[in-house]
């Protein structure tokens, strides 16, 4: 039995059990009682849960594409419409089409947090359009959520799930 001292090592196993039963029930009930999920509620939950009690997690693939007000110019040598698709890692070009690194460089840091479920409220749910990187040009590109998309932590890190999770 564990007496609340920390320094006896001989209820520690059973210390460690109960904390890790605690995590895995107690936070995602913590989740689903709090209004942590927004408009897509279940399908929110569902996937937290996949995330808290196995190996997979999902990530959103998403759009990016070139929009701009009519009869302005674009600068950066893209098309109205023009975009990229991102699945996972890997960042999918239409055939024979290019993209700016410069309008790249504006939206990669947004990517991977549009790629995660986020709640209904964060701006990262709600705000699609980043403004182009050159002051001059009115264009903008807009980040759509398309699809989701499962994966293995296991076939993405060579970091086990229990390994080291300090910095």
């Amino acid at each position: 039995m564990y007496t609340g001292w920390p320094d006896n090592r001989d209820d520690r196993p059973e210390l460690d059990k109960f904390l890790n039963m605690s995590r895995d029930i107690l936070v995602p009930w913590l989740a689903l009682s709090s209004g942590f999920f927004g408009k897509n509620q279940d399908q929110e939950r569902d996937s937290f849960l996949g995330m808290t009690m196995a190996d997979n997690f999902e990530l959103y693939d998403l759009k990016v594409e070139v929009v701009c007000p009519p009869g302005e110019k674009i600068y950066c040598g893209a098309k109205e419409g023009d975009h990229f698709v991102l699945r996972g890692e890997m960042l999918h070009l239409p055939e024979g089409q290019g993209f700016s690194i410069y309008s790249l460089s504006a939206v990669l840091p947004l990517l991977a947090a549009k790629q995660r479920p986020t709640h209904a409220n964060d701006w990262m749910s709600t705000d699609a359009l980043v403004a182009c990187p050159d002051p001059n040009c009115k264009s903008q590109l807009k980040i759509t959520r398309v699809g989701r998309r499962e994966f293995s932590h296991a076939e993405t890190t060579a970091v086990p799930l229990n390994g080291n999770h300090e910095a």
